[in-house]
């Protein structure tokens, strides 16, 4: 098959591409221009534009047999354009109608674990949008929920990669709260073969992924120390002086965390129901492990990213 992807050059999309050329169906990948992050393999064609640009998605999935859309962002920069309901909402949009008049025969789009109409994070409830408008396109399709993601991936940002960075620069690491915020990290690898399965198989359904582990926060920062080698010694930070704080401080790039990240660590991130996409699609569960390769200084390019 050809395959159209969005989002084809960040942490996910890498291996996402490469897992459908591996799987040997012909790959067009969106690029923006001037993007930092090139597509340069004689293996995958590039089409050049914005998610939002009808005229370049419609040109890209000319002859194209299905569609996988990756793009999401966790940080928002309005001056620049970059919203959540733009990213997340406009952009499906903008796929979908493209994939219609292309003639595409199927979906794949990611979602996000914890999507949902009345969730607190605009993340979440973006999200969702986006999910809607997937189900009423009349396209066969196949949504996908993914946890925290970790593993060998792209370029972007990273949640393991970054928190890597923090325990290893910072004389202390703050924790929200008591740090007990369970979470259930996905290996990117898995993502990635769920992705093929459903371009081969589209199923009218909305899957989570989630790894075979539920895992505190905290123990992600002991794992984490442990594979830099170095002693983790935290300070704890009270919820409500974060609920405080973060609200005047986000806009800055350089602080790490937003109230919709915030809101979303606090939630946890745990499947109701992560059977049901290693039953169907027949894939092989992964533990969460973090290694000295996976935690080493690159700019969280190697790490685990929130999708």
């Amino acid at each position: 098959m050809r395959v159209f992807v969005t989002g084809g050059t960040g942490y996910v999309g890498v291996p996402v591409v490469d897992a459908l050329v591996r799987a040997g169906h012909e790959v067009v990948v969106l690029e923006r221009a001037g993007s930092i992050r090139p597509i340069q393999r004689p293996d995958v064609a590039r089409v050049t534009g914005d998610v939002t640009d009808h005229d370049a998605l419609r040109h890209g999935m000319r002859g194209c047999d299905a569609v996988v859309h990756l793009v999401g962002i966790i940080r928002e920069f309005p001056r620049r354009g970059v919203t959540m309901q733009r990213m997340h909402v406009d952009a499906t949009e903008a796929v979908l109608a493209a994939a219609q008049a292309a003639g595409v025969s199927r979906v794949v789009h990611m979602s996000a674990l914890g999507a949902r109409p009345d969730a607190v994070s605009s993340y979440h409830r973006t999200k969702w949008m986006a999910e809607e408008l997937v189900r009423s396109s009349g396209l066969p399709y196949t949504i996908f929920r993914p946890s925290v993601i970790f593993g060998r991936g792209g370029p972007g940002p990273q949640f393991v990669g970054q928190l890597a960075d923090l325990v290893r620069s910072a004389p202390v690491v703050p924790v929200i709260g008591d740090g007990r915020f369970a979470l259930q990290p996905v290996a990117v690898a898995t993502v990635a073969e769920a992705i093929v399965q459903a371009v081969h198989e589209p199923r009218d359904t909305a899957y989570e992924l989630g790894g075979p582990d539920v895992i505190t926060y905290l123990e992600i920062l002991r794992r984490i120390a442990d594979a830099l080698g170095k002693p983790l010694r935290t300070v704890r930070v009270p919820v409500v002086l974060m609920r405080g704080v973060v609200p005047l401080l986000e806009r800055l790039p350089s602080f790490p965390i937003t109230r919709d990240q915030l809101t979303m660590l606090l939630e946890g991130n745990v499947c109701t129901d992560a059977d049901a996409a290693y039953q169907d699609l027949y894939l092989e569960p992964i533990p969460f492990t973090v290694t000295p390769g996976l935690v080493r200084r690159a700019g969280g390019r190697e790490s685990a990213g929130w999708m």
